[in-house]
């Protein structure tokens, strides 16, 4: 017999329990009623939330950086991206990485995503800024960072998409939204 039908939008937890609290992320098992009736047991990975800043560069080019990711075992080139820090906001958070990773200050930040990148089993908000009337600077990257970062024309960035040269999936999704419905709109 299918569980009974309910008009709740989020789900009921029974039980939750936090398996293990890391510097970075954490995970939690929960016992749910979801908003169907069904009895569930999910496993979550915690996360304060996150970053994408897309660069735009007066001359319409865009800031990307390159930087050793283990999960991926190799080099992106990605868009700048970080975690937001106990007490930031976006905006705040956005303008902490920009400088970190590039050196570049942005007098304007503007939310366009606001995106939940891997809802399944993470349950990380990440917004996508776009950062404008951009001054050059110093990069203050963290003691384990080893970034590049390269201004890229439009065109060169849909070739490097097409060409499988950008592979993360936060980049690829700010960067196509920004190119379609910002810029050419």
């Amino acid at each position: 017999m299918p569980p009974k039908a309910s008009s709740r939008t989020t789900a009921k937890i029974l039980r939750s329990k936090m398996i293990y609290k890391g510097p970075v992320f954490g995970l939690r098992r929960d016992e749910i009623i979801e908003p169907g009736g069904f009895r569930a047991t999910r496993e979550v990975i915690t996360h304060p939330g996150s970053v994408v800043v897309l660069p735009a560069l007066p001359d319409g080019r865009i800031v990307l950086i390159r930087q050793y990711r283990h999960a991926a075992r190799q080099f992106l080139w990605e868009l700048v991206a970080g975690r937001i820090d106990n007490g930031e906001n976006p905006r705040r958070a956005a303008a902490r990485e920009l400088i970190e990773e590039t050196g570049y200050r942005a007098k304007r930040f503007h939310v366009f995503l606001d995106i939940f990148p891997t809802p399944g089993f993470l349950e990380e908000r990440m917004y996508i800024l776009l950062a404008e009337d951009l001054t050059a600077g110093k990069a203050e990257p963290e003691e384990d960072e080893r970034i590049t970062s390269k201004a890229f024309t439009p065109g060169e960035i849909e070739q490097m998409i097409r060409r499988n040269k950008i592979r993360d999936g936060k980049s690829i999704a700010g960067i196509l939204y920004y190119l379609r419905f910002l810029v050419r709109s």
